[in-house]
């Protein structure tokens, strides 16, 4: 049986960050998944990102082929701050990274991950089987989307999560509702309004909460004193966040929770503002309570705090409900293994080197948020992660899948599995 030291699972700005590390610092590993997979296939075209141009990276040793570089390159527009980074511009840049530094990904998926002697028992989709000494979980928000029971109880084909949707096309001509106050929802409204959609946009929060333009592209000194910004957004709050998630890692459970369920909120770009106000309808501070299909269409009860009652009618309803991580949704994972990790709200508690409770055994991204801060929600927490995680690995890997310098970068897994041990 073939054998590697960690198996990356997951082919998004995390799981790549971290193979461009490991492969820098001569670690052997394999690493798995379709490349930027979940911005390719689950968000809707035509969307920017919410995170300004320096803070959509993936993240070499050298941070050589930032995003900023990419656009040089291809002479495309780019700013570090203020010009909103489109979809299809992160996404192409994300595909040429992992051709540069990851050449090896094997775009098969995981099927099965179950304890072995020697670590590791992994069952991929085209039937291989082999073992791994590490497992690193960097699978994203894939498993963990959030459709809340009211609307679940709808026949399928009336109602979709926000990440079935790529293109919008098949949606011209029809009443749609979408349900949330966040930057998908909001995305979602503009695009499906410009695709020829009449929308409407259901929402539990009185107002939504747009972020506001940046004001001052080139900061003085002591603006950036005043108001740090960071690859999450400005102020010191955030400042903390971002520098000092080790800190936020060692903060009582409580506190921890708190900030990650009330920081960062929803909340739109300032872009989409003028893209949505006056061109749909919006029912704000109510709850879907109900979820009905009547005659070939979708029936959906609202009730304010007062208890006020409306009904508002559709062909379909988009949940833009967001993401809520469960370890139980990873159903790749044994359930030997499920049961040995311990959980705080369904995540893993993680080791200050994002090792579980079950040995060996890693998760990053959304997953790793209540052990380090809402700094892992996001695709710039990768910059933390990666030569972290990459430089714990490498510390502890085990001689026999160390490689020389002299060995080339890339290797067919044969002649990995042959090669003698080495020393570093």
């Amino acid at each position: 049986m073939k054998t590697c030291d960690v198996a990356i699972i997951g082919a998004g700005p995390y799981g790549l960050s971290i193979a461009a590390h490991l492969k820098a610092r001569g670690v052997d590993f394999r690493i798995f998944g379709s490349p930027m997979e979940f911005w390719l296939k689950h968000m809707p075209t035509g969307m920017h990102l919410k995170s300004e141009g320096f803070a959509s990276s993936l993240y070499d040793p050298g941070s050589t082929f930032t995003l900023g570089a990419y656009c040089k390159e291809q002479g495309l527009p780019y700013a570090d701050i203020g010009t909103p980074v489109p979809l299809e511009i992160f996404t192409a840049y994300g595909l040429e990274f992992q051709k540069r530094f990851v050449p090896e990904l094997e775009n098969e998926w995981v099927t099965s991950v179950q304890r072995s002697a020697v670590g590791f028992r992994v069952k991929l989709s085209n039937g291989e089987v082999f073992t791994a000494r590490r497992v690193v979980v960097a699978v994203g928000l894939t498993y963990y989307e959030n459709l809340p029971p009211e609307l679940a109880a709808l026949p399928q084909g009336f109602v979709t999560h926000s990440s079935k949707h790529g293109s919008l096309e098949h949606f011209k001509g029809r009443e749609v509702a979408v349900v949330g106050a966040g930057a998908s929802a909001l995305d979602l409204a503009a695009l499906l309004h410009q695709t020829g959609a009449s929308v409407q946009v259901i929402a539990r929060v009185a107002k939504i909460r747009f972020h506001d333009p940046p004001d001052n592209l080139d900061p003085s000194w002591l603006d950036r004193l005043r108001t740090p910004t960071t690859g999450i957004g400005p102020g010191w709050k955030l400042f903390w966040l971002t520098n000092l998630p080790l800190v936020f890692r060692q903060m009582p459970e409580n506190f921890r929770l708190d900030k990650v369920r009330r920081i960062l909120g929803p909340a739109p770009c300032w872009f989409t503002k003028e893209q949505v106000v006056g061109k749909v309808g919006f029912h704000l501070g109510v709850s879907v309570t109900e979820a009905t299909l009547q005659n070939g269409r979708v029936n959906l009860l609202l009730a304010d705090s007062a208890g006020t009652k409306k009904t508002v009618t559709a062909d379909h309803v988009i949940a833009a409900t967001g993401y809520k991580p469960d370890m139980q949704r990873l159903a790749f994972l044994d359930s030997e293994i499920l049961s040995g990790v311990q959980c705080l709200e369904k995540t893993p508690v993680l080791s200050s080197n994002f090792e579980s409770t079950v040995r060996n055994l890693y998760f990053v991204g959304v997953a790793a948020a209540n052990t380090f801060g809402p700094l892992l929600r996001f695709a710039y927490g990768a910059k933390f992660a990666a030569p972290r995680l990459s430089k714990h690995l490498a510390r502890t890997a085990s001689r026999n899948f160390v490689r020389s310098e002299s060995e080339p970068e890339t290797r067919p897994a044969a002649e990995r599995e042959a090669a003698q041990p080495v020393a570093r």
